[in-house]
């Protein structure tokens, strides 16, 4: 088995394990349970972290280039071997959005907006539950509900910050961070695909005007061809001289 095959093979299987992991993280964060009901959620967040692990050491050993694509994946290095950015995770979402490219076709400018906006909302989710995890037993925290910790995120991962809300913990102050790197990234996105289409909106027209400009001159071309022949045609028919017999000729004289 390559690589390719590999990636086939585990897409839907990672998926729906990183699916499981944002019902059991958002389970645990809201109804915080104790006793049997928390070491059995616990214990199904590591199951689903060693999936993960497992997957990473396999498509190691499947690449070509090891050591570049180990730069290239560092984020998924950081995800399987800090416990704190476990949440992190849940970005194997996102090969659930590929499934949305069947109504979008295959342009590229399609499959950056779908996970962009994909992205950004799963993000968006993830970032208010770590945050009202983290913030909620603070003493001076002000984010003490889920909807707190929703409209947080959101003026936040859209640069808005109004700072009605504000985290006081140092994993708070690392969420927010994160966040806000994710919603200037989001705003580049966004102006990019935008400006992106305008100009192709203005390469079509220009395209076809120089299209029906061309035909244009091609018909005119056609007219003022098919005119000179026609002229041509009159002048060599004026100029050809009117022919006499010599039996008209010897008949006039007799006459």
């Amino acid at each position: 088995m390559n690589y390719r095959q590999w990636e086939r093979v585990t897409e839907w299987p990672l998926a729906g394990s990183a699916l499981t992991f944002l019902a059991i993280y958002t389970w645990t964060v809201l109804s915080q349970p104790t006793g049997t009901s928390a070491r059995v959620a616990e214990y199904a967040i590591l199951a689903i972290w060693a999936l993960f692990g497992i997957d990473y050491l396999v498509r190691l050993a499947l690449a070509e280039q090891r050591a570049r694509w180990c730069v290239r994946h560092l984020h998924e290095l950081a995800i399987v071997a800090l416990p704190m950015l476990r949440p992190l995770r849940l970005l194997r979402l996102l090969t659930l959005v590929s499934l949305l490219q069947r109504s979008i076709g295959g342009a590229l400018r399609g499959r950056v907006v779908t996970y962009a906006v994909a992205g950004t909302a799963i993000l968006v989710f993830v970032a208010s539950l770590a945050m009202f995890d983290a913030e909620r037993a603070a003493p001076a925290g002000s984010i003490k509900t889920f909807p707190d910790a929703l409209w947080w995120a959101t003026t936040t991962v859209t640069t808005v910050g109004y700072g009605d809300y504000s985290p006081t913990t140092a994993t708070g102050r690392l969420i927010a961070v994160g966040l806000m790197v994710a919603g200037i990234a989001l705003l580049g996105v966004v102006t990019a695909t935008l400006a992106s289409w305008l100009v192709q909106k203005v390469a079509e027209q220009d395209d076809a005007n120089q299209a029906a400009t061309a035909q244009q001159v091609a018909e005119l071309t056609a007219h003022i061809t098919a005119l000179r022949t026609e002229l041509a045609s009159q002048r060599t028919t004026v100029a050809t001289p009117v022919s006499t017999t010599p039996d008209a000729r010897s008949d006039k004289h007799i006459r």
